[in-house]
């Protein structure tokens, strides 16, 4: 009964698919449906693992080279990759949400302890701030597996049926658990924060600084087909690029036209990732100090204290307020 079930599912989800694709229909209504519209990216979502990328990684140094792991990539903005032949859907930009906010996984890759502490702590902040849960895979057919190939960073968007990898080289992409979490939020179904459509009210983009051929990775989602689930735009989220993403002379990128958090930190969740995780899964209870759906939530280990606020008013005086 629970493979018919199943099997039935699959198939009423590839007609709609398949109607999606075939006719225009209300981008609202897709995202009630949970699916996750990425059509305006065209082919360049989809390729393959690159080893140049891994090579360039693999010379990665923390301690001196600026910017994050990701932001080194060849890849669609950097680090995001649907391999071609990966998704049951083939070569259709759309993908879905994760099923009441499971996600089994498996850990294929060889990583060490400090690395797989790292992979722990991501998934215990999920656990701990939101209603996400990552299960250990038995016979689940949609899944993540989270391997370390020398390719670098990488995760594809949301929900795209069968195994799916999440990518972290090593030990290049496990230096903080902010970037765990960030490819995490990938496969969840999140964009990069920088790339939101409002984007231009908030960062300048230094177009001059930025390395021939990454200019794309600067674009803007359409407000059409993203969500941005009624937060404001965030600096301090673990989903931004570093002020130095893609420079070809180490000068800024992007440049913050307001004071806030630093942009590209990855220490870990900002309240403003939390709160839209929380809306995208219509996490709707309140757990460990958190109201899920709700208003308000705290900012990593306690720091801050996160609310909702429209720039540039608010910005200084309530965004990321000393508690």
């Amino acid at each position: 009964m629970e493979k018919l079930l199943l099997a039935t599912t699959l198939l009423c989800t590839l007609h709609l698919l398949s109607l999606v694709q075939a006719h225009p229909v209300d981008e609202t209504l897709l995202r009630k449906l949970g699916f996750i519209d990425l059509t305006q990216y065209g082919r360049t979502i989809f390729g393959e693992p690159d080893n140049s990328t891994g090579e360039i990684l693999a010379k990665y140094n923390p301690e001196v080279d600026a910017g994050n792991p990701e932001e080194l990539g060849s890849y669609l903005e950097g680090d995001i990759l649907m391999p071609l032949g990966q998704a049951r859907n083939g070569l259709s930009a759309t993908s879905a949400r994760w099923a009441g906010g499971v996600v089994p996984y498996e850990i294929r890759g060889s990583f060490d302890a400090f690395q797989m502490n790292l992979i722990e702590k991501a998934l215990n902040e999920y656990h701990t701030r939101t209603c996400i849960r990552f299960v250990p895979r038995s016979n689940q057919q949609d899944y993540i597996s989270i391997v370390n190939g020398n390719t670098g960073c990488w995760s594809s968007v949301g929900r795209i049926g069968g195994r799916q990898e999440v990518n972290f080289q090593t030990p290049g992409c496990m230096v903080k658990v902010g970037t765990v979490v960030h490819e995490l939020m990938h496969a969840l179904g999140f964009l990069h924060e920088q790339n939101r459509s409002e984007r231009d009210g908030y960062v300048y983009v230094n177009w001059n600084n930025i390395k021939a051929g990454t200019e794309n990775n600067f674009e803007k989602a359409s407000s059409q087909t993203t969500d941005a689930f009624g937060v404001g735009y965030d600096y301090g989220s673990v989903m931004h690029y570093s002020a130095n993403a893609f420079s070809k002379n180490g000068q800024p990128t992007l440049v913050a036209k307001y004071s806030g958090p630093r942009m590209g930190q990855r220490d870990g969740f900002s309240g403003g990732d939390i709160a839209k995780i929380n809306q995208m899964y219509s996490c709707q209870r309140t757990y460990n100090g958190y109201t899920y759906g709700g208003y308000s939530a705290h900012y990593p280990y306690g720091r801050y204290t996160y609310s909702y606020g429209s720039y540039p008013s608010a910005y200084n005086n309530i965004y990321y307020g000393r508690r």
